[in-house]
């Protein structure tokens, strides 16, 4: 009979609880950040999250993943917060009332990296569509991530620049990984092929062989990130007060700092878009 009732009463809990999401997310002192793989990879967010616990008593639990999959999620309600780096797609998530609050935060850039001898002669170029035009014309390997994350998104744009469609006739030169920026490197090195990275990522890759960044600079490779609210109307479970502090946070003076103190070895790999 104990137990009987026992069961019964958590019911009744389990099913008020059901009920009232706003609660439980009420009473989280967590948020989960979706976030984009090179954050996480390069070490920024070990650097930024303890400092924001500090200050807020809130933790931070972090989904690393491609901007892509990383909004996906977010659509599902699965996390608080999205930590990502592609406009279009995130205007969109934000236009169709997935989220609210987007706010851009920081910026690095994008490299493309290749194997010292540079069969496509593409060093010192700095037009970026003369640079895939010289990797297409020559046929030498290129690994792409084909993930539709916020690189493999932005490398599409760049072949458009540049009037091709590497893939529209199953080029061999052209392969798509379909894995995170890592792995795709991997492979890259491994092939000799070339690929398109964010600096940050490239800064922290172990295994670069022989390889190295052999063009870089062109303005159309800005990779700006943004920090966005996953929607709690939408989503009654999310933790909307601790998402706002985070918000909040990343983009205060301090916070802003903080994205700029960041350094991997003696180098700067992300700047704050706070103007001094």
């Amino acid at each position: 009979m104990f137990k009987r009732a026992t069961l019964w009463l958590l019911a009744i809990d389990l099913f008020a609880l059901a009920l009232s999401p706003q609660l439980f997310a009420k009473n989280k002192n967590y948020i989960v950040l979706q976030s984009t793989t090179s954050v996480q990879n390069s070490g920024l967010l070990g650097h930024l999250i303890p400092i924001f616990h500090k200050k807020t008593g809130v933790g931070v639990r972090v989904v690393a993943v491609g901007t892509g999959q990383a909004l996906k999620n977010a659509r599902n309600g699965d996390g608080d917060v999205l930590l990502v780096h592609s406009r279009a797609a995130e205007k969109r998530f934000v236009s169709l009332g997935f989220g609210i609050e987007r706010h851009e935060v920081m910026y690095n850039d994008y490299v493309v990296i290749g194997p010292r001898h540079d069969p496509a002669n593409i060093r010192m170029i700095d037009d970026i569509a003369q640079v895939f035009l010289n990797i297409s014309s020559k046929r030498v390997p290129f690994v792409s991530r084909g993930d539709n994350s916020g690189t493999h998104i932005r490398e599409l744009s760049l072949w458009n620049i540049a009037g091709i469609a590497p893939d529209a006739d199953g080029a061999a030169w052209y392969r798509e990984a379909g894995s995170g920026m890592g792995a795709t490197l991997n492979i890259a090195v491994g092939m000799g092929a070339y690929a398109l990275t964010d600096r940050a990522t490239w800064l922290s890759f172990q295994n670069k062989g022989d390889f190295e960044v052999l063009a870089q600079g062109d303005t159309r490779l800005s990779n700006p990130y943004s920090v966005i609210l996953i929607n709690p109307v939408r989503h009654p479970h999310v933790n909307g007060k601790g998402g706002r502090a985070f918000i909040k946070w990343l983009t205060s003076p301090e916070g802003q700092g903080a994205i700029n103190a960041f350094r991997l070895n003696g180098e700067q790999l992300f700047y704050s878009v706070l103007k001094n």
